[in-house]
């Protein structure tokens, strides 16, 4: 009773009621004060979008916790046009522009965007990787692992790659001897497959999930935090829930977290003590010296960020397109025929000869375009003074980003945007097609550093199973592209009906 006494002491007790009313009214009213400065006075204000998202983020955050943000920006989109404005400081494009204005290099003198922490925070460790580190260490570190990643690397890299394209399909093979028209489950096998490659290329092993053909709990680990970060985004915004979250479940996450990261650790602790001349990423790393080099907390960093950014996202794209071909068994068709007529047996499946075919360019672009495997936003903030993105003025502070699924399926960027059709990007009839926006990369100085690793992996695992395998989707998949979205999609097993090609 000594607190309660202590606060009359100070007055009178009905004065010391009427301070405390104030108090909670204040905590009652800012809410909806809030909400009305947003709608009616916030620089943003006349930026078109619903009213509740720019009064209040609680669309976004009930979106975001359901995996229904992705969907539901494309909707915003398509009620009130390319910059939609979907929280109370957050805008949207979808115009080819968005990409070079917000993502792209700066002319001298202009400051640029600088990655959203509300974002970064939930999608980086604390070490310093290509993803969190600022403008000078990014630019540093992507320097050194360019080596890694160019064509003469890419090149040596071949063989390595090829081991996992054979083992594959010896896998896929068993499969169909087994049993004719067994059911297979794609999403699975190309998961193993690009794990087990970006396994080698990182740590000098793969992980033996196609060996196996069973994920290893680490690989489960990285498919479920991926919603658990997800989730952690949209408590965030709730300061109280999150506080309560972080009280609760902290010591929780960062343990888990460590655990994650000693994995990867590990590894490459083991792969640097190893004396080779094999053509992996560190190979290569490791003749940089002096200042060049990085520091051993940069590589267990970048380790971990290329085994999630360089496997799932490759996986998760020649899901998509398997899909979209096996849906149109026209497409299909053509792009078998061109396979199957330019090599005469497997070991002529190189990646200098399958750039040169058209079709299967054209149905890879058509893949990233109906079914980018980034499909959401990447947030960027506007520099302090403000800044112009697609001819608008932006003010300072401001979210910004283009989402990519909703620019990819845009009737005013595409002729029949919901529609696979590979011929728009050789064929003069889609001229009309603003191809420029299809930057499921990204653009400027933080593109995707394994884009073409990724092309060159696209290209072999897709044109040697079909090259080998004739495949029907099973009736349980008709509906497969029909996915939440936590960070990148959830994919439900792709169920085909495989069997050897009747060349």
């Amino acid at each position: 009773m000594r607190g309660l006494n202590d606060i009359y002491q100070l007055g009178d007790p009905s004065r010391i009621v009427r301070i405390l009313s104030a108090i909670a009214l204040l905590a009652i009213l800012y809410p909806f004060a809030l909400a009305v400065y947003n709608l009616y006075l916030h620089p943003l204000r006349k930026v078109p979008g619903p009213k509740l998202a720019a009064a209040t983020k609680l669309p976004k955050i009930w979106h975001l916790a359901r995996g229904g943000t992705l969907h539901w920006i494309t909707q915003v989109h398509h009620e009130y046009g390319p910059i939609v404005r979907v929280g109370p400081n957050e805008l949207s494009f979808i115009d080819a522009q968005g990409w070079k204005d917000i993502y792209g290099f700066q002319p001298a003198g202009k400051a640029g965007n600088a990655k959203d922490p509300k974002f970064y925070d939930f999608a980086s460790v604390d070490e310093t990787n290509l993803v969190n580190a600022n403008d000078q260490d990014h630019a540093r570190t992507r320097r050194i692992f360019s080596n890694a990643f160019s064509d003469k690397a890419l090149k040596e890299q071949e063989p390595l790659l090829m081991k996992y394209v054979d083992l594959m399909v010896q896998k896929l093979h068993e499969k169909v001897e087994a049993e004719p028209d067994e059911k297979v489950n794609m999403v699975e096998i190309l998961n193993f497959t690009t794990f087990d490659i970006m396994g080698d290329l990182t740590f000098g092993e793969p992980l033996y999930m196609l060996q196996n053909s069973k994920y290893t709990p680490w690989v489960t680990t990285i498919f479920n935090s991926l919603k658990a970060t997800t989730m952690l985004q949209a408590i965030s915004f709730l300061p109280v829930v999150s506080s309560l979250v972080n009280l609760l479940l902290g010591r929780f996450i960062i343990h888990a977290r460590n655990v994650h990261f000693r994995y990867s650790t590990d590894r490459v602790d083991r792969r640097l003590v190893t004396q080779t001349d094999r053509p992996d990423i560190w190979t290569l790393v490791l003749r940089q010296v002096g200042e060049k080099a990085l520091s051993l907390g940069e590589m267990h960093a970048n380790a971990d960020l290329f085994m999630i950014a360089g496997t799932e996202t490759t996986a998760t794209l020649l899901s998509g397109l398997l899909y979209y071909l096996l849906m149109n068994p026209e497409k299909m068709k053509k792009l078998k025929d061109e396979i199957r007529s330019a090599f005469q047996s497997q070991q002529d499946i190189r990646m200098g000869g399958l750039v040169r075919l058209k079709y299967l360019h054209a149905c890879i672009e058509e893949g990233l375009r109906m079914y980018p495997p980034a499909p959401t936003g990447l947030p960027r903030l506007t520099p302090p003074g403000g800044t112009a993105i697609c001819g608008e003025w932006v003010p300072g502070n401001t979210t910004v980003y283009v989402t990519p699924f909703t620019a990819f399926r845009s009737a005013t960027n595409f002729r029949n945007p919901g529609d696979f059709i590979p011929e728009r990007w050789i064929s003069s009839d889609y001229d009309s097609d603003n191809k420029s926006v299809l930057q499921p990369f990204s653009v400027g100085p933080r593109n995707c550093i394994g884009k073409n690793l990724a092309y060159h992996e696209i290209r072999l695992l897709l044109a040697t199973t079909l090259y080998h395998f004739d495949m029907t989707l099973c009736d349980e998949s008709m509906n497969w592209c029909d996915q939440k979205v936590f960070a990148l999609w959830e994919k439900p097993p792709l169920m085909v009906n495989l069997a050897l090609a009747g060349r």
